[in-house]
């Protein structure tokens, strides 16, 4: 799908110089002499590297569209993790690496989104928040509370969380997965 380049949103994948790239970053400038243009920060879908392009309101670029199938995570193999298709059960291998410091959130019958390409699996998006158990945390120090300070918890999957003095080893709480950061306890 053709997109013209001030259409351009953080997200979309774009087909770009023969290959797809992620638009992470788009700021629109209108100069005072000239035509107004998009910077757009592109990030290579399975190389990683970046790129800065400008795009004139004028020019179109193609917009790639993702497949997106339900997954559930069923079980991790060495560095594999197994999903399965919730409509066809057919399991797909991913390498634990492909998803980063975000698999250890990864729990069992957890439901996922795979977005593919041409039957390539280009990335997996895990649920916004997840419920985990605090397995460590430092005790109050006396008049700390006084201030809103936060301190360091270990959660049961081993991810370091910032929580509030007020919650202790045991407790169930909510972790936000994308800036691994305490949302509140759980119910």
């Amino acid at each position: 799908m053709k997109i013209n380049g001030n259409e351009i949103r953080p997200g979309n994948v774009l087909e770009h110089k023969g290959g797809l790239w992620v638009a992470v970053k788009t700021s629109h400038v209108k100069p005072g002499k000239g035509p107004a243009y998009a910077q757009v920060e592109l990030k290579h879908v399975t190389e990683g590297t970046k790129l800065n392009e400008r795009f004139r309101a004028s020019e179109t670029v193609e917009r790639v569209r993702l497949e997106q199938n339900d997954y559930q995570f069923l079980y991790s193999e060495g560095e594999m993790l197994v999903f399965m298709d919730m409509e066809t059960y057919e399991q797909l291998e991913i390498p634990r690496d492909f998803i980063g410091d975000r698999a250890a959130f990864l729990q069992d019958g957890m439901q996922v989104m795979v977005e593919s390409y041409e039957g390539k699996p280009l990335g997996v998006s895990l649920p916004d928040q997840v419920t985990l158990e605090v397995a460590e945390a430092d005790a109050v120090v006396k008049g700390q509370t006084a201030a809103s300070s936060y301190k360091p918890a270990v959660m049961e999957n081993g991810v370091r969380v910032m929580v509030p003095p007020f919650i202790s080893v045991g407790e169930k709480i909510v972790v936000d997965t994308n800036e691994l950061t305490y949302v509140k306890r759980a119910d």
